[in-house]
């Protein structure tokens, strides 16, 4: 990485400043580094400054079995981790001609749409701590908390928690897994209610937000923008609806969308998603199959455990799948859901062997952090902080 240069303000012609925002910034939701200029108060151009955060996870991927490249994907984004497994299972399965069973497919939506809302419920409790709403951080942690339990209770791990496999579920969840989801999502409409009567009613949240960091739809789609930045600002796009994957096109629900264009914008869609998360999650519960969680594919599936200790082949194919891994026929596919954040994509090209030849990630926090200049220019500086948090961002998903 080349070397840093020295944070100092520089005084331009007697007139413009340029400053140095971050690496660590507590505003700037990552290590990310902003160098700003302004004149006066008002911003006039805003250069993000990536790669504090890089892990050469892409390479990563190719150096592993296609089953291993599973927890590396929790990494990448680790507020929304369950959707990456997601969408790398899907493309390898696309690759397999794998036919997922349908109650697998139920329980992947249940859990991504948890997931989403864990996501959304961070967002929220961060960008209004950075605005000055302390509480509200601690109420939302509150319900973060009984969506990790729950995460916990079925994967053995609260947040990175690399449940899904390649044709279906790591294991069947526990007895009173689902009942448990259900007594979250029957209190969790309240919470959300909760929120929105400590800061929709704020005047002080609202006017820090309302008509600040517009974007219009035409620059949102140049700019790559995705998910709930691009909903807010007037496109109804959403993969889940209009380019269904696992199983959503058996689910009803609403994509709240917003020609406002603005930070507020931002911050009522992303309300509306999780009551509307909430209402898939009980669709879900309502209608959930029976069956089993994983495809029918015994060299590539892991054997149940109870037939490694009676059959002498699972034991064999076991053993082979964990220390060689599986071949995925050569080819290459691209696979997109729509994450907490926006879409996310995965790109895998397979040269028949059981390592990936390439593995490479679409994350939509790349492309909407190309937006902020064009949000922030003509704003104060002060506009900055609540720009930044009404995108969303996750570096993780930046410096890959």
């Amino acid at each position: 990485m080349p070397a840093i240069e020295t944070p100092e303000i520089t005084n331009l012609g007697g007139q413009h400043m340029v400053l140095n925002m971050g690496p660590q910034h507590p505003a700037t939701h990552g290590v990310l580094r902003l160098v700003v200029e302004i004149d006066g108060e008002t911003i006039v151009k805003v250069r993000p400054e990536i790669g504090y955060l890089h892990t050469g996870i892409e390479k990563t991927c190719e150096a592993k079995f296609y089953q291993q490249v599973i927890p590396l994907t929790d990494r990448i984004n680790y507020l929304d981790p369950l959707s990456n497994n997601l969408c790398y299972c899907l493309a390898v399965e696309k690759l397999l001609g794998l036919e997922i069973p349908e109650r697998a497919q139920w329980i992947r939506v249940l859990l991504t749409e948890l997931s989403r809302i864990n996501s959304h419920l961070i967002w929220l409790g961060t960008h209004a701590m950075d605005i000055g709403a302390l509480t509200v951080f601690l109420y939302t942690f509150r319900e973060r908390e009984d969506i990790l339990r729950l995460f916990e209770a079925v994967a053995g791990q609260r947040m990175m928690t690399s449940y899904f496999r390649i044709g279906g579920l790591a294991m069947e969840p526990p007895i009173d897994w689902l009942d448990r989801v259900q007594a979250f999502i029957k209190m969790f409409p309240e919470k959300i209610d909760e929120y929105a009567n400590l800061l929709s009613g704020n005047p002080i949240f609202f006017n820090r937000l309302k008509g600040v960091g517009y974007l219009s739809p035409e620059d949102a789609i140049a700019l790559g923008v995705t998910g709930p930045p691009l909903r807010a600002s007037g496109i109804d796009w959403d993969l889940r609806r209009d380019m269904p994957y696992s199983g959503y096109d058996k689910f009803k629900f609403h994509v709240p969308t917003s020609t406002d264009g603005d930070t507020w914008a931002r911050y009522e869609v992303r309300l509306i998603e999780m009551r509307e998360s909430a209402k898939i999650i009980q669709q879900a519960l309502d209608g959930m199959p029976g069956g089993p969680v994983k495809a029918n594919a015994p060299k590539i599936i892991l054997p149940d455990r109870e037939k490694m200790k009676t059959q002498m082949e699972a034991l064999i194919h076991h053993f082979k799948i964990v220390t060689e891994g599986f071949p995925v026929p050569a080819g290459e596919v691209y696979q997109a859901i729509e994450c907490g954040h926006g879409q996310t994509g995965y790109y895998v090209v397979s040269d028949g062997t059981a390592k990936p030849y390439r593995v490479h990630m679409r994350y939509p926090s790349f492309a909407t952090l190309q937006a902020l200049e064009t949000m922030a220019k003509g704003r104060l500086i002060a506009d900055l902080v609540a720009i930044i948090g009404s995108i969303d961002i996750v570096l993780g998903e930046i410096d890959r």
